[in-house]
C-alpha cells in the first residue's frame, strides 16, 4: 500500500530514535517527509536512517508547521514544549501524536484539548504501556466484569537506582519534575485506563530530595550531579476517586528498596484482584475457596516457530494509524491524559503546600 499520510518527526532525541521512528518505519501508510530538531545533526541523522528520499531538515518547528503537505506530527522534545508545539501543529492542521507527559503543567494539557476540539484533528499521548500484552489481557478482562468493582488499586513506578542522567531530565525548569512526571505518568495512567475511572476528588502527595543530594552514587547511568538533580528523587501520591476508590501511585529514580517495579498496577476489585507480576497474576474466592492463577503471556510455541511478535511500540503506533485511517477516537484520548497530569501536577502542589488538593 502506498504511504496516505504524510509525517513529521519534531525532536529527533533519545525517545525519537528509540521509540517512534523504528516503529513508524513499519506502517506502510507513513511516508517519513520532515525532520525537525533545534540541533540540525540530530535531524539530519534522523531522515538519513528513516526518512523518504528528498526528506526536507528543520530546525525551527514553524517551517516544519507552515508546509500543508504534512498530515500528521509527532512530537518529541522536551516536557516544558509538549504544549506550545502540539497547539501549533493542530491549529496548523495537523493531527498529533505527542510523548508524555500531556505537558508539563495542567493548565497546558486542558489546552492541548481545547486545541484539538477547536482544530477537530487528533490528538494523543505517548502512553506506550498501554500496548503492552499483559495491559491488553488485563483491560479485556476488566471490561468483562471479570474484577467485578476495582476499588483499590496500586499505581507502581519504582527503580532502585535508576536516574537518567542525560539530556534535561534533571531539570525542573525544562520537565516539570522527575520521576513523578517521568515514569510515575505510565504507572498512573495504566491504572486509570483499566480502571475506567477519569474523576478524582482528593489528592494527598509527598515527594522527597534525600538520595539525590549523595556524590558519585551508584546508578545504572552513572552517578549524577547532586548540583544538577532540581527535580525530586522520589514521589508518592494517595488518589481518592469521586467513587470511592483509592489509588496509591510510588514513583522513584533512586529508592532504597528491592521492591522494584515499573509501569505496572495491582487492582483489587469485589470479584477479585490481578498485578502484573512475571505475567498476569489473579487472585480470587470461588466455592469458598481461595485461588491464585498466573497466566503466562507469551509461552513457547511449537519447535522451529517462533511466531509473529510485535512490541507495545509498534502496536501503539499500528492502532493510532488505524484511528486516523478509520477516523475513530484513538486509545489514549487527549481528555484521558489531561487527568493524569491534572493528578500528577496535585500531588506535587500537595507535596508543597503539605496539604490535601481537592477537585471541583
Amino acid at each position: 500500500m502506498s504511504a496516505i499520510f504524510k509525517v513529521a518527526l519534531i525532536g529527533c532525541g533519545g525517545i525519537a530514535n528509540g521509540k517512534h521512528l523504528p516503529s513508524l518505519s513499519k506502517i506502510s501508510e507513513a511516508s517519513l517527509v520532515a525532520f525537525c530538531d533545534i540541533q540540525r545533526s540530530n535531524a539530519e541523522q534522523a531522515a538519513a536512517q528513516y526518512g523518504t528520499p528528498g526528506a526536507i531538515i528543520y530546525e525551527d518547528y514553524r517551517e516544519l508547521l507552515a508546509d500543508p503537505s504534512i498530515d500528521v506530527v509527532h512530537v518529541c522534545t522536551a516536557n516544558d514544549t509538549h504544549a506550545e508545539i502540539a497547539i501549533a501543529a493542530l491549529e496548523a492542521g495537523k493531527h498529533v501524536m505527542c510523548e508524555k507527559p500531556m505537558a508539563k503543567k495542567a493548565a497546558d494539557a486542558r489546552a492541548m484539548v481545547e486545541a484539538a476540539k477547536r482544530s477537530g484533528k487528533k490528538l494523543t499521548i505517548g502512553y506506550n504501556n498501554r500496548f503492552r500484552s499483559d495491559s491488553l489481557l488485563l483491560k479485556k478482562m476488566c471490561e468483562a466484569g471479570e474484577l467485578g468493582d476495582i476499588y483499590y488499586a496500586k499505581a507502581h513506578a519504582l527503580r532502585r537506582r535508576g536516574v537518567p542522567t542525560w539530556g534535561v531530565f534533571l531539570d525542573e525548569d525544562k520537565q516539570g519534575g522527575g520521576p513523578l512526571i517521568d515514569i510515575g505518568t505510565h504507572a498512573l495512567d495504566l491504572t486509570l485506563w483499566l480502571m475506567n475511572n477519569y474523576e478524582p476528588h482528593v489528592v494527598l502527595g509527598t515527594s522527597y530530595h534525600k538520595l539525590s543530594k549523595r556524590e558519585n552514587a551508584a546508578n545504572s547511568w552513572g552517578p549524577w550531579d547532586p548540583a544538577k538533580f532540581t527535580v525530586e528523587d522520589s514521589a508518592f501520591g494517595m488518589i481518592v476517586m469521586k467513587n470511592g476508590a483509592t489509588i496509591m501511585l510510588e514513583a522513584s529514580w533512586a529508592l532504597n528498596t528491592l521492591d522494584t517495579k515499573e509501569a505496572r498496577t495491582t487492582l483489587s476489585g469485589t470479584e477479585g484482584g490481578a498485578d502484573m507480576t512475571d505475567g498476569l497474576r489473579l487472585n480470587g474466592e470461588k466455592y469458598g475457596k481461595l485461588y491464585e492463577n498466573q497466566i503466562k503471556l507469551d509461552p513457547k510455541g511449537v519447535d522451529f516457530y517462533e511466531g509473529k511478535k510485535e512490541s507495545m511500540q509498534d502496536v501503539e503506533m499500528r492502532l493510532w494509524f488505524d484511528a486516523l485511517l478509520n477516523d475513530t477516537e484513538p486509545v489514549v484520548t487527549p481528555e484521558q491524559a489531561c487527568v493524569v497530569s491534572e493528578i500528577l501536577e496535585a500531588i506535587y502542589e500537595s507535596a508543597a503546600s503539605g496539604k490535601a488538593v481537592y477537585f471541583d
